[in-house]
């Protein structure tokens, strides 16, 4: 099956997840026509570019948000809501390869996106379920040593919001016997990720910004003194430009698409389950995820269903059967689901850079860009929004540092990038069977 892509012509729906069959109520908007000037244009209405036009529009800027389908359509509408702390890459893995001072710097912003939610969610009384607390769950002794080598590890740099938990702790939180232990973070939590977006969208234009639908943009000039962004039925001009279309900017930006591999990965709804059952599996209704390098992510919804996650697909490609690849590790988790129904399947791309450390920087003198959270967007996309705002108003400080972190390409190039993490992939899992 090819990558999802915008529709050229002609309206692109949201995927049929059930995060859309429950979304709040929110307009549709224009799509860009004609040639339009702007401060400050974005591309791409996910959680980077809201967050940007959020803080700017907080500050008086005038901003405006060019979106290629609908508010939330790529990751930020699709993914398992979960707010978990840090980045893929380890504080540990950071300190070796760029520094201990750069390490300080990040562990110094690791919770700052999940701050910046609920700061959101507070002020804006943003409707989206949204709950605190997730946990981390090891298979293996292994796995335990691993956890609690991190939660040392973050000690060590004055967070202390995690507590390890053993086999039967782990049990008062997650109604299954699969797991070794665990580990809980206390300022992680979990939320309907599309509701999020929306009422992050409304915000950002009850405070003035403008928001364009169903505009996949055709091309950037990023060399120009004030950027030109062209659609199919306009252009806007702007005096700077903010890229992020992350996993969905596809070739647009030719100086961007070797930076980050789209991969796919799954999720399904089961039907409700009801307050019982529900709390059986979930007793005190975090959210959770396995630490297996291709992981199992799992939580309950508001009606009480089990949102389960997991799986890669490198390249961007969507499974035949999302419910067959998924139902035997659901089922694995919780044998006594066996036969129970999905309502809802569904896919979506995450940008993976070869470094796993998100990026950063600008092309041109006017133009901005992040991408690369490498499946911790719901978080990193927040913090780093922030900081591209905050660069725009005059303090490059932060933005400095991480446009300063060198970047990798993939191995053999853009050709070679989905054969060779695969490979990889199936490595780490063999690691993983072998509990090692």
């Amino acid at each position: 099956m090819p990558i999802e892509t915008f529709a050229a012509n002609g309206h692109t729906a949201h995927t049929q997840s059930y995060y859309a069959a429950s979304a709040n109520p929110s307009p549709a908007r224009p799509a860009l026509e004609g040639d339009q000037q702007i401060d400050i244009c974005i591309v791409g209405a996910g959680y980077s570019g809201l967050s940007a036009g959020l803080h700017l529009v907080e500050q008086g800027y005038k901003v405006a948000i060019i979106e290629g389908a609908r508010v939330g359509w790529g990751a930020s509408g699709r993914n398992g809501g979960q707010i978990v702390n840090g980045l893929n890459a380890s504080l540990q893995t950071i300190a070796k390869r760029y520094g201990q001072d750069t390490a300080n710097f990040v562990a110094g912003l690791v919770q700052e996106g999940g701050e910046i939610i609920r700061e959101r969610v507070k002020t804006y009384d943003i409707q989206c379920d949204l709950k605190p607390g997730n946990i981390f769950a090891g298979l293996t002794g292994a796995h335990m040593k691993e956890l609690e080598a991190r939660r040392a590890l973050w000690a060590s740099y004055g967070l202390h919001n995690q507590d390890m938990l053993d086999k039967a702790q782990m049990h008062d939180h997650v109604g299954s016997d699969l797991y070794a232990g665990g580990m809980i973070d206390h300022t992680g939590g979990h939320m309907h990720p599309l509701n999020l977006c929306l009422g992050e969208a409304a915000a950002f234009e009850n405070l003035g910004g403008v928001i364009y639908e169903q505009s996949p943009v055709i091309s950037a000039d990023t060399d120009a003194a004030r950027p030109v962004v062209k659609t199919a039925h306009g252009t806007m001009t702007c005096g700077t430009l903010v890229l992020c279309g992350n996993a969905y900017l596809g070739h647009v930006i030719p100086a961007l698409t070797a930076r980050v591999m789209p991969v796919s990965t799954q999720m399904m709804a089961t039907e409700p389950l009801g307050d019982a059952q529900a709390t059986a599996l979930l007793p005190t209704d975090k959210c959770v995820e396995d630490v297996r390098y291709i992981l199992d992510y799992y939580r309950l919804s508001a009606d009480k269903r089990l949102i389960f996650g997991g799986g890669t697909v490198y390249g961007g490609t969507d499974p035949a059967d999302v419910q067959a690849k998924l139902r035997p590790a659901m089922e694995k988790v919780y044998p006594h689901l066996k036969g129970v129904r999905i309502d809802y399947t569904w896919s979506g791309n995450f940008a993976l850079s070869f470094s796993r450390v998100p990026q950063m920087g600008r092309l041109g003198n006017n133009t901005y860009f992040a991408h690369g959270y490498s499946g911790h967007g719901v978080t990193g996309s927040h913090t780093f929004g922030k900081i591209i705002a905050q660069a725009i108003d005059g303090d490059k400080s932060r933005f400095d540092v991480f446009a300063g972190v060198p970047w990798y390409p993939f191995p053999g190039g853009r050709m070679l990038r989905v054969p060779y993490s695969t490979l990889g992939s199936w490595y780490y899992a063999f690691r993983d069977k072998l509990g090692v």
